[in-house]
């Protein structure tokens, strides 16, 4: 019977073992990485923890940046051309849908007019805002219906960034050469007001708590710290090399700053408002992304075709995820969808 027994157990523990290398290819227990890669002309699924690529989905010419619904069930990628923001190209007019569950294009929204449509944001209510660059506005749509609701107007040319306030009431816009930012009542849908910073800008972020936006110089190597009570320059954060990209862990204590030309991170404290250390990155990195927890931070490399992985704990960076080159836009799908 002991003898029995015991050949039983090793023949479990055989059967265990055969099993394993199947769960290595199971989902990140965190969630999958959702990237746009703008020269492909495809969005990706990946898997973050094993780095590898799980599906590819083609979409139209360029989709530059990618927002997954609240429930996990699509995302969306503004087709934005085939140029560079101000540079001569096609004019995109659609935005496309793609069924995360099913992994394919499903839908393709169709903004009614050549917009140059950019970055994506999902407001509390349910709707979704996208930058128009092309009409100075923000589009809203409704995804139920997938139609265009009403366009916010930016009151400046370029508006090629967005980020929403955690109430949804305030939406805020960087208008590259028109280096400002404009202040946007989501519930009134009009213009408050616009904020001069620099001669031109890129990108923008918003702190956890909402009371400070975040925008880039892009000819001086500085961030403009703006205060959304009163919609003016507060300080500006000195760096070493200028900054494309930034993004708030969700404590509000740290800003990452990325550099496209330099190819650095710069780590922020916000208490102090200084650089506290920076950290190389692959070549013209564009987008940083912290994932749910603040443990992490993805930093997409389109020139080099890399999703360059932060491990915000010690501060030390980890393998790459090797994709690309044109890797762009991130969005994360929590695992639970």
């Amino acid at each position: 019977m002991l003898a029995h027994r015991s050949l039983l157990l090793v023949f479990i523990m055989l059967s265990a073992s055969a099993v394993l290398p199947e769960t290595k290819s199971a989902p990140a227990p965190g969630g999958l990485l959702v990237v746009a890669n703008q020269k492909e002309h495809t969005l990706l699924v990946v898997d973050p923890e094993n780095r590898r690529e799980l599906s590819k989905i083609s979409v139209g010419v360029n989709g530059h940046e990618v927002i997954v619904s609240k429930d996990g069930h699509f995302a969306y990628v503004p087709i934005y051309g085939n140029s560079g923001v101000g540079r001569p190209g096609t004019d995109g007019s659609t935005i496309d849908v793609i069924d995360l569950q099913a992994r394919k294009l499903v839908a393709t929204i169709d903004l009614g007019k050549p917009l140059r449509p950019h970055c994506a944001e999902f407001g509390p209510d349910g709707l979704l805002y996208v930058t128009a660059e092309l009409a100075n506005a923000v589009d809203v749509i409704d995804p139920a219906t997938r139609k265009v609701l009403v366009e916010i107007p930016t009151g400046e040319p370029q508006s090629h960034m967005l980020v929403i306030s955690p109430d949804g009431y305030r939406g805020y816009t960087a208008n590259v050469s028109a280096g400002s930012v404009s202040v946007l009542d989501l519930a009134k849908r009009t213009l408050i007001t616009t904020i001069p910073v620099a001669k031109s800008v890129q990108r923008i972020s918003i702190s956890p708590d909402g009371k400070r936006i975040f925008t880039h110089d892009q000819d001086a190597p500085r961030i403009a710290v703006i205060d959304t009570a009163t919609n003016k320059i507060a300080a500006w954060i000195e760096l070493p090399s200028a900054a494309y990209a930034s993004a708030s862990t969700p404590d509000g204590r740290w800003l990452l700053a990325v550099g496209m030309t330099a190819n650095r991170v710069h780590v922020v404290d916000l208490q102090a408002m200084k650089v506290v250390r920076s950290l190389d990155i692959p070549e013209r990195s564009s987008e940083v992304l912290i994932r749910p927890g603040g443990d992490i931070a993805y930093v997409s490399g389109t020139g080099a075709g890399k999703i360059a992985v932060l491990d915000l704990r010690s501060w030390k960076m980890q393998p790459p995820i090797d994709l690309t080159p044109g890797v762009d836009g991130l969005a994360w799908l929590p695992a639970s969808h």
